[in-house]
């Protein structure tokens, strides 16, 4: 077995907040987004730098307070980028994590969190 992408799906419940967090705070672009009608719940791909999630309006995709843990570089430019956004709701630090690393955790308007996560040294 190969597995080729994991992409975590996300419970959003206010499409506005979800861009608001996801895209203009976290630097998230939309790739697509469907519905099955006008009046259908939202499902909504955003990625940055390799990573996608999806969103999704629908009752039973996924849980609010979900988290999901991401390993990345460049945490420190990241920080920096996202708090020259000037977001008001959230103000992440960067803490450092016992297993030889440093976290950053941003919790989106549901609930759910992102801990990006960089190795030290």
């Amino acid at each position: 077995m190969e597995a080729r992408r994991v992409v975590p799906i996300l419970r959003i419940f206010d499409i506005a907040k979800a861009r608001e967090f996801y895209c203009d705070f976290l630097g998230f672009a939309v790739d697509w987004e469907h519905r099955f009608d006008d009046d259908a719940p939202l499902y909504i791909q955003v990625s940055r730098c390799g990573m996608a999630l999806h969103l999704s309006e629908h009752h039973g995709d996924g849980t609010p307070g979900s988290a999901v843990f991401v390993d990345i570089t460049g945490l420190e430019a990241f920080h920096a980028e996202i708090m020259a956004h000037g977001y008001r709701y959230l103000r992440p630090g960067i803490e450092d994590a016992p297993w030889n690393a440093r976290v950053m955790t941003v919790t989106d308007p549901f609930g759910n969190s992102i801990r990006f996560s960089e190795a030290k040294g």
